[in-house]
């Protein structure tokens, strides 16, 4: 059951990483989504946009914790922690 749980945190946490990136590229650029990806790929700043959006998962953290699921958050910590490994080799 324990890695069960360990293992929905950490897709809610890509899940929630990946949402927080989108509304970046939404809200605080003029480009869609597409091209956006594009363009901050290409100027090297996807690493900083998926690092954006790990922010959200704070939030996520919190509730989870708050509703005493703490091995969902684990999870969490573990797609952060995944993510900052990634931003660092790209």
């Amino acid at each position: 059951m324990n890695k069960r749980d360990i293992l929905i945190g950490f897709l809610i946490g890509i899940f929630t990483s990946l949402l927080g990136s989108y509304l970046f590229i939404t809200f605080f650029t003029r480009f869609d989504i597409s091209s956006g990806i594009q363009i901050i790929k290409e100027n090297g700043y996807l690493g900083k946009v998926i690092t954006l959006g790990t922010t959200l998962d704070l939030a996520v953290f919190a509730v989870l914790l708050k509703k005493d699921k703490e091995f969902m958050a684990g999870g969490v910590i573990l797609s952060v922690i995944v993510l900052a490994i990634s931003t660092l080799l790209t």
